[in-house]
């Protein structure tokens, strides 16, 4: 076995790094507003999503968490704040991708598409992150 091939083999058996995605980050500008905006396009109630330390906002979620950070380590202390995501990085799942649209369109979300391929569509949040709602 050349040695590449051997170090492969190793690392795929020995790598302490689990195949698991903890939390996302998403970056916000206003904590609080963006908690809201969360919490209302997700049903859920802003009292259940504490802001941590003044920056960070877990969202319960079902699977992998949200975390809204204004990111004052990452650019959050500069004065356009952190970097918008430009390219959805995860999607939020619907089984109504209709009504989905429809009540991101009676909020007043911005849309990015409307739905494409009968499955997903793209909106941005306050803070210009693009997020796909996406089709169980």
């Amino acid at each position: 076995m050349n040695e590449q091939k051997q170090f492969e083999a190793e690392s795929l058996s020995s790598s302490p790094i689990k195949n698991k995605v903890g939390s996302l980050f998403v970056p916000v500008r206003d904590i609080e507003k963006s908690r809201d905006w969360y919490c209302r396009i997700l049903g859920l109630s802003a009292a259940d999503c504490e802001i941590l330390s003044g920056h960070l906002c877990p969202l319960p979620m079902e699977g992998t968490g949200l975390i809204l950070d204004t990111m004052p380590q990452w650019g959050g202390q500069g004065p356009g704040g952190p970097p918008s995501i430009e390219t959805p990085a995860f999607m939020l799942m619907t089984e109504d991708l209709q009504g989905s649209l429809d009540y991101m369109k009676k909020l007043g979300v911005e849309l990015v598409t409307e739905i494409e391929h009968d499955h997903w569509f793209v909106v941005k949040d306050p803070d210009g992150n693009k997020l796909m709602i996406c089709r169980e």
